[in-house]
């Protein structure tokens, strides 16, 4: 053989290709015609595009701009489980302001969601939940650096008080 290199890689390529047939077939998780799967905004209904919409929905918060998010508030501006929850997944990828709000929805909405998604809406929770502690975290180590920078100042005019006071008995004693 004067190419090993070549007939190995044919080789795997035809191995990975013939067991191609074994794999699960991708179908799609949705119906074209299935108006509900393909709204900007999921619905809370059993359906196979359920979690993969809500999925989507999430990035689209995440990756979403101002502008995106004032839109999607809009749509979402009523009083049921789906607009509160989509609610929330807006509000937790926006700034810290809205973070407590976000929480506050899904925790009172989570529960009426379906059994499916409350996983995913579970885990987001969660995420929000850390990120809003490792923000109090973050803001209280400021607090204790800022407080601990003017002690520092503070014992800094003392020694430096006490020096001139040295420096003065030392200068009477010569």
């Amino acid at each position: 053989m004067k190419h090993p290199v070549l007939v190995a890689g044919l080789l795997a390529f035809t191995l990975v290709a013939s067991g191609c047939q074994w794999l699960p077939q991708r179908t799609t998780a949705f119906a074209s015609d299935d108006a509900q799967c393909l709204s900007d905004i999921p619905t809370l209904e059993e359906q196979a595009c359920l979690l993969d919409a809500w999925v989507a929905f999430g990035l689209a918060a995440q990756r979403g701009g101002p502008e995106w998010r004032r839109q999607t508030l809009e749509k979402v501006d009523g009083d049921t489980t789906r607009d509160r929850l989509a609610r929330a997944v807006v509000f937790s990828w926006s700034g810290r302001g809205d973070w407590k709000a976000a929480s506050e929805l899904y925790k009172a909405d989570l529960a009426m969601a379906p059994s499916r998604l409350q996983p995913l809406l579970r885990q987001w929770l969660n995420g929000l939940e850390a990120r809003r502690s490792l923000v109090e975290e973050i803001d209280d180590s400021e607090h204790q650096r800022q407080a601990l920078a003017r002690e520092r100042d503070s014992l800094a005019k003392k020694l430096d008080a006490l020096t001139e006071i040295e420096e003065s008995i030392n200068s009477r004693q010569q």
